[in-house]
């Protein structure tokens, strides 16, 4: 497994990290000994670090890490977690008294005194212009309740803005091979302001795996049946905002690239994002341990070659450009 500095936060974590949406919510029903042995397996296969929300099933997900990590409390591990969707999200909500309530919530979740990393959750565009918001979230480092803070956005701009701050540390955001926008500035800021990059939806909800049809039947709770549209959030979040017909034909192409590579489809995939430069870490969920384990090893791929490369961007923009690159 390879690794790379997570951002301004002094550490290294894994290229290939594992998000954890679905082990709270909205990807179907995930026990919570399924749940355990995902994160058994990501660990052992090297994953060093775990990406959470506080509203991934209310706390359910990070409180299933937290229980976790105080059972392997040896396990080298940086948790990143996001607020600022408990409440109706109005600029007048990021406020630091809500910060407190909400970390220190994450806090209890968790089992820590100090969050590793705490990044607003894809807040109203208005936020990332307000000093105060960044003024409350230095109070909670000078604290002690957070050790560094970042960013998960749904657009470039934004992950821009972000990176302009000074102490942010790490910006998050959506980036796959039906997702190329980011690579044109966002990367190369990030890289110049020393800012990480923690990439979401790395296999576009499961699109590049190659292995959905048209005719694939998501379960009733999973945002793959609900939000195709943008019914319940962001229509970005859910198969990368692409037509899911178009997604599934794209993806066959994907595929074959990819065994002209010699690999299986996600893990080219999650392999060709982590090698970007400026990208800290990747987070594809898992929802069973054969998951866990095939995405860790897309850590430890080759470097793919400028052919592929070219490829990718073929794909996109004859599949994508046009619908996609204006929207993020």
């Amino acid at each position: 497994m390879q690794h790379r500095p997570l951002g301004r936060t002094g550490r290294d974590v894994s290229t290939i990290g594992l998000g954890t949406w679905q082990l709270g919510a909205d990807w179907g029903d995930v026990s919570e000994a399924d749940a355990r042995a995902v994160l058994d397996a990501s660990a052992q296969s090297g994953v060093t670090f775990f990406d959470t929300a506080d509203v991934y099933g209310d706390g359910r997900s990070e409180s299933i890490i937290g229980q976790w990590r105080r059972d392997n409390p040896d396990v080298e591990l940086t948790v990143a977690t996001k607020m600022g969707r408990r409440e109706e999200q109005i600029p007048a909500n990021y406020v630091y008294e809500n910060f407190r309530d909400w970390t220190d919530r994450s806090r209890r979740n968790l089992g820590v005194d100090t969050l590793d990393l705490v990044q607003l959750h894809c807040p109203p565009t208005a936020v990332y212009a307000d000093d105060a918001v960044f003024d409350a979230l230095d109070r909670l480092v000078e604290e002690g309740a957070i050790a560094n803070y970042g960013v998960s956005v749904e657009t470039t701009a934004e992950a821009l803005a972000a990176i302009a701050r000074p102490r942010v540390a790490t910006v998050q955001i959506i980036l796959n091979a039906f997702r190329l926008k980011p690579l044109d500035e966002v990367l190369p800021a990030a890289i110049d302001a020393g800012v990480g990059i923690i990439t979401r939806v790395p296999l576009a909800s499961g699109l590049l795996s190659g292995r959905y049809s048209r005719d694939t039947v998501f379960a009733a709770n999973d945002h793959r049946s609900f939000n195709r549209h943008g019914e319940a959030f962001d229509q970005g979040e859910t198969f990368s905002g692409v037509d899911y017909d178009e997604g599934v034909e794209a993806a066959h192409e994907f595929s074959a690239l990819a065994e002209d590579a010699g690999l299986a489809p996600a893990t080219a995939a999650l392999a060709w994002v982590s090698q970007l430069p400026g990208v800290s870490s990747v987070i594809p969920g898992a929802r069973s341990v054969a998951q866990a384990r095939s995405n860790a090893a897309a850590g430890s791929v080759p470097e793919l070659d400028e052919a592929f490369t070219a490829s990718v961007r073929e794909l996109y923009d004859r599949r994508f450009r046009a619908a996609v690159h204006p929207r993020w």
